[in-house]
């Protein structure tokens, strides 16, 4: 398995050179599959770590990268909008010297890799969205009612004074959208209960990687502070930007967990009636980083997409 590791310097006009880390896994004269990590604020360090060499051997030329001013490519003159995110993404790609490639747009990766579809149709192969956020408005909805029923089982009057408290906000603001994301990790809305034993492994490494530990506990709100302000992307609803997508000829694919508390069935059930019943994975016992969670299907089914 061949692995490279670039420091993509980008310099426009005149201005200092700034470093994009990418990583690439596997042969390069095979089809090009660009991961777009989540955030704002993570890194792809957990996909590369645990899935980019098992998918390259699928028969992918694998190429993982962390955003501008994101996990290792710091930039403190980062600018955080999509525009320059799209522009980073053509520098991977002369940098890898790529006409087009299939992107993965993972949670947050999502809503970056379905807007520079939409503007770049011509290099994309295939969209494939992976837990990746579509209507944001519908997925805050979604964390505060199943909050709701946990805490009304429970009797929790705190916890259900939080939710209220969270409701009185304005839903497009920065504020809300942390408190949601808040809540949904105080109630574990983002792994399985039920980790197979693969899963269980792969956990226990990343539980063992020092260097995964140290970026995965990195605290940062500068990315998503930013983004919002540039973009009041908690606003978004990308159901008919995926849909004018697939309507120009290129095909999107989805993968979401069914224990994954950030999308209700009703959610996953409108991407399916956009993209094609066929074109969606729901996965039992997975939930957001459902590459770990359930690795054998995810790969199987990458290559079931892609290899159509």
């Amino acid at each position: 398995m061949r692995f490279l590791f670039f420091l993509l310097l980008v310099c426009t006009g005149g201005a200092k050179a700034q470093i994009i880390v990418s990583h690439a896994f596997g042969d390069s004269t095979k089809p090009a599959v660009i991961f777009m990590h989540g955030g704002p604020g993570s890194n792809a360090i957990n996909f590369e770590s645990t899935t980019a060499a098992r998918l390259a051997v699928q028969g992918f030329y694998v190429i993982t990268y962390d955003r501008r001013g994101e996990g290792r490519s710091v930039d403190p003159t980062a600018k955080y909008t999509f525009q320059q995110s799209y522009d980073d993404l053509n520098n991977i790609y002369k940098q890898y010297q790529i006409k087009s490639a299939t992107l993965i747009g993972f949670s947050f990766g999502g809503i970056v890799a379905t807007g520079y579809a939409d503007k770049y149709p011509e290099q994309v192969d295939a969209l494939v969205l992976v837990s990746a956020l579509v209507n944001l408005q519908e997925t805050y909805r979604t964390i505060i009612a199943s909050c709701r029923k946990i805490y009304a089982a429970k009797n929790d009057a705190a916890g259900l004074k939080d939710l209220d408290n969270l409701e009185k906000l304005d839903r497009a603001s920065i504020e809300f959208r942390r408190g949601c994301f808040k809540q949904a990790s105080k109630n574990g809305f983002f792994a399985t209960p039920n980790r197979s034993p693969d899963a269980q492994a792969i956990y226990q490494k990343l539980d063992a990687d020092t260097l995964y530990q140290y970026y995965a506990n990195l605290n940062n709100d500068m990315p998503s502070n930013e983004f919002w302000k540039h973009e009041k992307y908690s606003t978004i609803n990308n159901l008919p930007v995926i849909e004018k997508i697939v309507k120009g000829g290129i095909p999107v694919y989805a993968m979401y967990g069914k224990d994954d508390g950030l999308y209700s069935p009703e959610q996953v059930n409108s991407l399916k009636a956009v993209i094609g019943t066929n074109h969606i994975l729901y996965m039992r016992d997975a939930a957001h980083y459902l590459y770990n969670d359930q690795q054998v299907h995810f790969l199987s089914g990458m290559r079931a997409f892609l290899y159509y």
